[in-house]
């Protein structure tokens, strides 16, 4: 029985790294133009998204100093799981759009795919900064319930993740109520830049 389950663990975890690292580096500048385009369309719909569900993000968004936008794909086989996704950063100021990556790993017992997509609001632009320059691991495995604490109705559906630092969560569904950070990376993408 052991043994049995130790194959099944290995042929999980090739299945799931596989499926995480098939994406392969854009060739030509034709392919990485695509990829941008991608990716800015995207932001694009994710925001329209934001706002048809919270207007009021709308205003957090232009007081902010920059912000992200990440779509992420998750699977989970049994006790391996985990995502990728990527996105783009924006300084409110410059304009200036820096392509990024993702990577979630998660433990725990659990079969399915997930597909969400989070928009970052970053205050200041040293919060921008440093998620762009130094990138950013969101915590552990848990669950933070969407609040806006002091900051009003502007931010409402969001997460603060750090000072300054706010997260919303979409879903097929719309805004998620409660954001799941699962050991998520986030860093440039040095093929896009």
């Amino acid at each position: 029985m052991k043994g049995q389950f130790c194959q099944v663990f290995v042929f999980a975890t090739s299945v799931f790294l596989g499926s995480i690292g098939c994406q392969s580096a854009p060739k030509s500048t034709s392919e990485r133009d695509d990829m941008r385009n991608e990716i800015r369309a995207m932001e694009k719909s994710t925001l329209e998204q934001l706002y048809t569900q919270q207007p009021a993000a709308r205003t957090a968004m232009k007081g902010a100093a920059g912000y992200a936008v990440f779509s992420n794909f998750g699977m989970k086989i049994l006790v391996t799981g985990g995502g990728s996704g990527e996105g783009v950063a924006v300084n409110n100021a410059t304009g200036a759009a820096t392509y990024m990556k993702m990577i979630e790993l998660q433990a725990g017992v659990g079969m399915g795919v997930k597909k969400f997509k989070l928009i970052w609001i970053f205050e200041t632009k040293e919060a921008l900064d440093q998620f762009v320059n130094s990138g950013w691991t969101l915590g552990a495995q848990g669950t933070a319930a969407a609040q806006a604490g002091d900051k009003g109705g502007s931010y409402v559906g969001a997460v603060a993740v750090a000072p300054g630092v706010w997260v919303y969560q979409m879903t097929d569904t719309g805004l998620a109520l409660e954001l799941t950070a699962k050991g998520t990376k986030y860093y440039k993408n040095d093929d896009l830049n």
